[in-house]
Protein backbone atom coordinates (compact mmCIF):
# COMPACT_ATOMS: atom_id res chain seq x y z
CA UNK A 1 0.00 0.00 0.00
CA UNK A 2 2.85 2.35 0.56
CA UNK A 3 3.91 1.67 -2.36
CA UNK A 4 1.31 4.20 -3.95
CA UNK A 5 2.47 6.96 -2.00
CA UNK A 6 6.33 8.78 -2.54
CA UNK A 7 8.09 9.65 1.18
CA UNK A 8 6.31 11.65 3.00
CA UNK A 9 8.51 14.75 2.88
CA UNK A 10 7.96 14.37 -1.27
CA UNK A 11 4.18 14.12 -0.61
CA UNK A 12 3.93 17.08 1.34
CA UNK A 13 5.70 18.84 -1.52
CA UNK A 14 3.24 17.51 -4.11
CA UNK A 15 0.71 18.51 -2.49
CA UNK A 16 1.67 22.22 -1.58
CA UNK A 17 2.57 22.92 -5.35
CA UNK A 18 -0.53 21.35 -6.43
CA UNK A 19 -3.02 23.47 -4.25
CA UNK A 20 -0.76 26.53 -5.59
CA UNK A 21 -1.20 25.49 -9.47
CA UNK A 22 -5.26 24.36 -8.19
CA UNK A 23 -5.72 28.00 -6.93
CA UNK A 24 -3.74 29.98 -10.14
CA UNK A 25 -7.13 30.32 -12.58
CA UNK A 26 -6.46 28.92 -16.13
CA UNK A 27 -9.33 28.28 -18.57
CA UNK A 28 -10.93 25.15 -16.51
CA UNK A 29 -11.72 27.82 -13.87
CA UNK A 30 -13.00 30.34 -16.30
CA UNK A 31 -15.30 28.00 -18.09
CA UNK A 32 -16.76 27.15 -14.24
CA UNK A 33 -16.80 30.23 -13.27
CA UNK A 34 -18.51 31.83 -16.86
CA UNK A 35 -20.53 28.69 -16.40
CA UNK A 36 -21.71 29.58 -12.51
CA UNK A 37 -22.38 33.37 -13.44
CA UNK A 38 -24.44 32.27 -16.71
CA UNK A 39 -26.32 29.48 -15.46
CA UNK A 40 -26.18 29.28 -11.42
CA UNK A 41 -24.60 27.43 -8.53
CA UNK A 42 -25.55 23.74 -9.07
CA UNK A 43 -24.68 24.34 -12.82
CA UNK A 44 -21.22 25.76 -12.44
CA UNK A 45 -20.84 22.56 -9.61
CA UNK A 46 -22.08 20.20 -12.19
CA UNK A 47 -19.26 21.55 -14.67
CA UNK A 48 -16.40 21.08 -11.72
CA UNK A 49 -17.45 17.32 -11.47
CA UNK A 50 -17.43 17.15 -15.17
CA UNK A 51 -14.20 19.07 -15.65
CA UNK A 52 -12.85 16.93 -12.53
CA UNK A 53 -13.81 13.43 -14.48
CA UNK A 54 -12.27 14.80 -18.06
CA UNK A 55 -8.91 15.50 -15.59
CA UNK A 56 -8.76 12.27 -14.29
CA UNK A 57 -9.10 10.83 -17.70
CA UNK A 58 -6.43 12.75 -18.54
CA UNK A 59 -4.45 11.70 -15.38
CA UNK A 60 -4.45 8.10 -16.35
CA UNK A 61 -4.19 8.31 -19.82
CA UNK A 62 -0.54 10.16 -19.06
CA UNK A 63 0.26 6.91 -16.82
CA UNK A 64 -0.28 4.80 -19.53
CA UNK A 65 1.48 6.75 -22.16
CA UNK A 66 -1.15 9.00 -23.98
CA UNK A 67 0.72 12.16 -23.10
CA UNK A 68 4.23 10.50 -24.94
CA UNK A 69 2.03 9.59 -27.90
CA UNK A 70 0.51 13.50 -28.08
CA UNK A 71 4.31 14.39 -27.62
CA UNK A 72 5.57 13.30 -30.81
CA UNK A 73 2.50 12.91 -32.93
CA UNK A 74 1.78 16.45 -33.84
CA UNK A 75 -1.11 14.94 -36.19
CA UNK A 76 -2.75 13.28 -32.97
CA UNK A 77 -2.60 16.64 -30.67
CA UNK A 78 -3.50 18.54 -33.25
CA UNK A 79 -7.02 16.47 -33.93
CA UNK A 80 -7.79 16.77 -30.14
CA UNK A 81 -7.18 19.67 -30.10
CA UNK A 82 -9.56 20.99 -32.55
CA UNK A 83 -11.78 18.91 -31.26
CA UNK A 84 -11.77 20.60 -28.05
CA UNK A 85 -11.83 23.70 -29.92
CA UNK A 86 -15.02 23.11 -32.03
CA UNK A 87 -16.61 21.90 -29.33
CA UNK A 88 -16.16 25.35 -27.04
CA UNK A 89 -17.37 27.25 -30.06
CA UNK A 90 -20.37 25.13 -30.34
CA UNK A 91 -20.78 25.77 -26.84
CA UNK A 92 -20.91 29.80 -27.53
CA UNK A 93 -23.09 29.29 -30.63
CA UNK A 94 -25.62 27.21 -28.34
CA UNK A 95 -25.22 30.05 -25.75
CA UNK A 96 -25.91 33.12 -28.42
CA UNK A 97 -28.95 30.93 -29.81
CA UNK A 98 -30.30 30.77 -26.74
CA UNK A 99 -33.48 33.64 -25.77
CA UNK A 100 -33.55 35.86 -23.46
CA UNK A 101 -36.19 34.60 -21.81
CA UNK A 102 -34.24 31.01 -20.78
CA UNK A 103 -31.46 33.82 -20.12
CA UNK A 104 -33.64 35.39 -17.54
CA UNK A 105 -34.70 32.37 -15.89
CA UNK A 106 -34.25 31.24 -12.15
CA UNK A 107 -31.26 29.54 -11.15
CA UNK A 108 -32.89 26.14 -10.36
CA UNK A 109 -32.74 23.86 -13.36
CA UNK A 110 -33.48 20.26 -13.85
CA UNK A 111 -31.78 16.94 -13.69
CA UNK A 112 -31.47 16.67 -17.63
CA UNK A 113 -29.98 20.21 -17.75
CA UNK A 114 -27.29 19.69 -14.91
CA UNK A 115 -26.44 15.97 -16.74
CA UNK A 116 -25.88 18.32 -20.13
CA UNK A 117 -23.97 20.65 -18.04
CA UNK A 118 -21.92 17.65 -16.57
CA UNK A 119 -21.16 15.94 -20.25
CA UNK A 120 -20.03 19.52 -21.59
CA UNK A 121 -17.23 20.06 -18.71
CA UNK A 122 -15.92 16.32 -19.21
CA UNK A 123 -15.73 17.01 -22.88
CA UNK A 124 -14.46 19.98 -22.59
CA UNK A 125 -11.45 19.02 -20.10
CA UNK A 126 -10.92 15.17 -21.56
CA UNK A 127 -10.60 17.22 -25.10
CA UNK A 128 -7.38 19.11 -24.05
CA UNK A 129 -4.19 17.46 -24.89
CA UNK A 130 -2.59 19.95 -22.98
CA UNK A 131 -3.89 18.82 -19.70
CA UNK A 132 -2.27 14.89 -20.12
CA UNK A 133 1.32 16.36 -21.68
CA UNK A 134 0.85 18.91 -18.39
CA UNK A 135 0.44 15.64 -15.93
CA UNK A 136 3.19 13.48 -18.05
CA UNK A 137 5.59 16.76 -17.37
CA UNK A 138 4.55 17.03 -13.23
CA UNK A 139 3.16 14.41 -11.53
CA UNK A 140 6.47 12.00 -12.33
CA UNK A 141 8.81 14.50 -10.54
CA UNK A 142 7.05 13.03 -7.50
CA UNK A 143 7.47 9.62 -7.61
CA UNK A 144 9.72 7.22 -5.88
CA UNK A 145 10.10 3.52 -5.56
CA UNK A 146 9.53 0.36 -6.71
CA UNK A 147 5.41 1.34 -8.64
CA UNK A 148 5.75 4.07 -10.39
CA UNK A 149 2.89 3.59 -12.41
CA UNK A 150 1.02 3.11 -9.36
CA UNK A 151 1.79 6.48 -7.81
CA UNK A 152 1.35 8.25 -10.84
CA UNK A 153 -2.39 7.60 -10.66
CA UNK A 154 -2.45 8.43 -7.15
CA UNK A 155 -1.31 11.20 -7.38
CA UNK A 156 -3.04 12.23 -10.86
CA UNK A 157 -6.24 11.28 -8.27
CA UNK A 158 -4.54 13.83 -5.52
CA UNK A 159 -4.39 16.61 -7.62
CA UNK A 160 -7.96 16.45 -9.58
CA UNK A 161 -9.42 15.94 -6.23
CA UNK A 162 -7.84 19.12 -4.87
CA UNK A 163 -8.38 20.83 -8.30
CA UNK A 164 -12.12 20.05 -8.05
CA UNK A 165 -12.08 21.50 -4.45
CA UNK A 166 -10.78 24.43 -5.30
CA UNK A 167 -13.11 24.52 -8.56
CA UNK A 168 -15.73 24.05 -6.43
CA UNK A 169 -14.86 27.22 -4.14
CA UNK A 170 -14.57 29.12 -7.79
CA UNK A 171 -18.23 27.96 -8.56
CA UNK A 172 -20.00 28.82 -5.51
CA UNK A 173 -18.75 32.27 -5.35
CA UNK A 174 -19.27 32.64 -9.15
CA UNK A 175 -22.59 31.78 -8.21
CA UNK A 176 -23.33 33.55 -5.45
CA UNK A 177 -23.35 36.53 -7.89
CA UNK A 178 -25.88 35.51 -10.09
CA UNK A 179 -28.92 36.41 -8.37
CA UNK A 180 -27.95 40.10 -8.37
CA UNK A 181 -26.98 40.44 -11.88
CA UNK A 182 -30.71 38.75 -12.92
CA UNK A 183 -31.94 41.60 -11.07
CA UNK A 184 -30.26 44.36 -12.97
CA UNK A 185 -31.99 45.72 -16.06
CA UNK A 186 -30.23 44.24 -18.75
CA UNK A 187 -27.40 42.53 -17.06
CA UNK A 188 -29.69 39.09 -18.68
CA UNK A 189 -29.37 39.81 -22.36
CA UNK A 190 -25.80 41.64 -22.04
CA UNK A 191 -24.70 38.35 -20.03
CA UNK A 192 -25.84 35.89 -23.02
CA UNK A 193 -23.16 37.75 -25.37
CA UNK A 194 -20.54 37.83 -22.27
CA UNK A 195 -20.93 34.07 -22.16
CA UNK A 196 -20.88 33.18 -25.79
CA UNK A 197 -17.69 35.24 -26.38
CA UNK A 198 -16.29 33.43 -23.06
CA UNK A 199 -16.72 29.97 -24.83
CA UNK A 200 -16.26 31.25 -27.91
CA UNK A 201 -12.75 32.95 -27.06
CA UNK A 202 -11.85 29.92 -25.06
CA UNK A 203 -12.41 27.76 -28.29
CA UNK A 204 -10.23 30.22 -30.23
CA UNK A 205 -7.40 30.09 -27.62
CA UNK A 206 -7.37 25.96 -27.65
CA UNK A 207 -6.96 26.21 -31.14
CA UNK A 208 -4.06 28.66 -31.18
CA UNK A 209 -2.15 27.72 -28.50
CA UNK A 210 0.59 25.79 -29.27
CA UNK A 211 1.68 22.33 -28.53
CA UNK A 212 4.35 22.95 -25.43
CA UNK A 213 2.00 25.44 -24.05
CA UNK A 214 0.68 23.93 -20.29
CA UNK A 215 -2.68 24.04 -19.72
Amino acid sequence: MDALFPPLPLLGAFLAASLVLAITPGPAVFYIVTRSVSQGRLSGLASVGGVALGNLGNAIGASLGLAALFAISSVAFTVVKYLGAVYLIWLGVQALRRPDAAARQAIAVDDAALRRTFVDGFLVALLNPKTAIFFAAFLPQFVHGPSPYGQTITLGVLFVLIAATTDSLYAVCAGAVRPRLARASGIARAGRYVTASAFIGLGVLTAVWGQRTRT
